[in-house]
């Protein structure tokens, strides 16, 4: 081993926080490159992955990031408040180079790697990422990140993790013949090249990806920050934030949502799983969620993840322009008997509804003579007063709404109640998901309700968002909440049709995510799992171009058409099939963006064709 190795190893070093009060610095542990039992805990190391744990948090200034094969670091220095380490490491050729720089005052001077000076923490903090595509030290890192989070409530857990990762970037470093080997090239004097002012200046060094931290020196005319992505594994997730103790039946337990194997389970799925399992049998139990977003970013596979992550059964229902309120509880249909009636009036208003299409909402509604959407939208101090009596000038059209609700459902209980013993009027009542999920208390998914017309609708559903809430079905029959029963409500952002929604359902959500595309890292891989390409340059550079058409849609309000991870999908696979991602493109991501010629033509040319040209004919 080289001086200059043994100087990024100096093993004699004291160990800082929170290792400093262990009386060995010898683990009982080794890595799967180590040959012994013990692994020696590094001070270079240790600081290395404090400060990229740090930066992630948002705990401490510096970051991470990356410029084809070379990475670049920004380390903050103890010995100034301005003071930074900043690193660039080539992969391919393990050459680094480095300089102390003085953010308040520009200046840039010699970096040196020696045992009695820097001890070399921002170079390891440089190799971090090559370090990292190693599943052991991956895994190792996951396990001890988790445990800074938290204040190192299990010491034992963190101390171990972190020996693993000594030991696994020492011999990996050390060892030319590893299999995973990391090639380092330093002078044996420690000197390093230089990182000029010059180079900082010009952007040569500007990170195209971030992977952890924020960038002030090599990035200096744009701040941009990155959060460090926590893989979590399936085994780790699946079934594993139950609301309390319960047995289920087989066909529930086939209603339990399945990940496939490629499915990458979001922070936003996560921190929802974790709200509910942790309130349950509180007094107040959040179980109502919404998840919005860009088309294509994943929230209804986010909604069957929380199913599965609750160990629940997942139902959902997909709302329209014309979706009603009963198309949420259910539908009552007559069912015609051979008995006498004794209320005439009712039956002949049944014989009225069942000719305008049946027994439904709006056939009552109007049957009534109820003012529509938009006679409540213009004036609902005038509808309110002419519906109750009442003249209140704070009155919202979701009063009116709420108290039309009401006397329609009345009216529904009372064409539904049975005549006389000897030929009653039976009804038939279909119950859906929507009710089922609620009433058993399974995960329901909610897509799209602000493409719903009437804002009414939604707001009859309130009593059943409240945690014990309940609604009377005009059987008669009273159908309360499940404890368990949680809903999740799912909404583009950028569909056309999509309206605001309303804030009383706002209000009754535990929580609101924002859920947005995946960086263009996590795209490809996901990508690549699902269509199964394995040319990871080619998906990267259709990621690039999808997630540059999407950016160039947003900055120009171009909202008619959509772009995002399913139109990526169907371009790979496309590409596949016909051998010229250029082709596949027009069909699969440029014909969705938008239906304007001339956009669609500024797309082509500005985005695509600088990185996948056409094909020539062959003369």
């Amino acid at each position: 081993m080289s001086a200059t190795i043994n100087n990024l190893f100096n093993f004699s070093r004291s160990l800082p926080d929170p290792f400093d009060k262990l009386k060995s610095k010898k683990v009982s542990v080794s890595s799967k490159y180590g040959t012994g039992t013990e692994a020696t805990l590094c001070t270079t190391v240790i600081k290395a992955i404090n400060a990229i744990c740090s930066c992630n948090s948002g705990k401490s200034e510096g970051a991470v990031g990356k410029i084809d094969h070379r990475y670049v670091a920004e380390y903050k220095s103890s010995l100034g408040a301005d003071s930074f380490h900043i690193v660039v490491y080539d992969s391919n050729s393990g050459i680094v180079t480095a300089s102390v720089y003085d953010r308040n005052t520009e200046l840039v001077e010699n970096y040196v790697l020696h045992s009695t000076g820097r001890d070399g923490a921002a170079v390891m903090m440089s190799l971090f990422p090559v370090l990292e595509e190693d599943a052991e030290f991956s895994g190792a890192f996951q396990v001890y990140y988790d445990e800074f989070i938290n204040g190192f409530s299990d010491m034992n857990k963190a101390t171990k993790a972190m020996a693993i990762m000594c030991d696994n970037a020492y011999r990996r470093i050390k060892d030319e013949t590893c299999p995973a080997h990391v090639k380092v090239n330093i002078e044996a004097s420690g000197n390093l090249m230089r990182v000029s002012q010059t180079q900082l200046d010009s952007g040569a060094f500007k990170p195209n990806s971030v992977l952890v931290g924020e960038f002030t020196i090599f990035a200096k005319t744009e701040r941009v920050r990155k959060t460090l992505e926590t893989i979590i594994e399936h085994e780790d997730f699946v079934g594993k934030y139950p609301l309390q103790s319960r047995e289920l039946t087989e066909e529930e337990k086939k209603l339990v949502p399945k990940l496939p194997p490629w499915y990458i389970i979001p922070k936003e799925v996560v921190q929802i799983c974790k709200h509910a399992s942790a309130t349950t049998g509180k007094p107040t139990q959040m179980r109502n969620f919404l998840l919005r977003g860009p088309a294509g970013t994943g929230k209804t596979m986010g909604a069957k993840a929380i199913a599965a992550g609750l160990g629940l059964p997942y139902m959902k229902y997909t709302c329209s322009a014309g979706t009603e309120i009963f198309d949420f509880i259910g539908q009552v249909f007559p069912v015609s008997n051979n008995g006498s009636e004794t209320d005439p009036e009712l039956e002949k208003e049944r014989k009225l509804l069942e000719s305008m299409g049946g027994i439904t909402y709006a056939n009552v509604a109007k049957h009534l003579h109820f003012p529509d959407f938009d006679d409540v939208e213009y004036a609902p101090v005038e509808n309110y007063k002419k519906l109750t009596g009442i003249d209140d000038p704070t009155v919202t059209a979701q009063d009116c709404f709420a108290v039309i609700m009401e006397r329609v459902m009345d009216k529904l209980k009372e064409l539904s109640k049975p005549t006389d013993s000897g030929g009653a009027q039976k009804f038939c009542y279909q119950e859906t998901d929507f009710l089922k999920a609620l009433k058993y208390g399974y995960v329901v998914e909610i897509q799209e309700p602000t493409t719903i017309l009437q804002p009414g609708v939604l707001v009859g559903l309130n009593s059943l968002l409240e945690q014990e809430g309940s609604i009377t079905l005009p059987t008669g029959e009273i159908i309360e909440r499940h404890p368990d029963a949680v809903v999740v409500v799912t909404t583009n952002v950028d569909y056309e049709g999509c309206r605001g929604m309303n804030q009383s359902i706002l209000d009754r959500m535990s929580l609101i995510s924002d859920v947005e595309l995946p960086s263009n890292e996590v795209m490809t891989q996901r990508v690549m799992s699902v269509t199964g390409a394995t040319d990871e340059y080619q998906v990267s550079q259709m990621v690039k171009v999808v997630s540059d058409m999407a950016k160039h849609c947003k900055t120009c309000g171009i909202t008619d058409g959509t772009i995002g991870m399913r139109s990526l999908i169907d371009w790979v696979v496309s590409t596949e099939i016909t051998g010229d991602p250029y082709m596949s493109a027009l069909q699969t991501v440029v014909s969705k963006a938008t239906v304007d010629e001339e956009e669609r033509e500024s797309l082509i040319t500005t985005i695509l064709e600088p990185i996948f040209a056409p094909k020539r004919k062959k003369i």
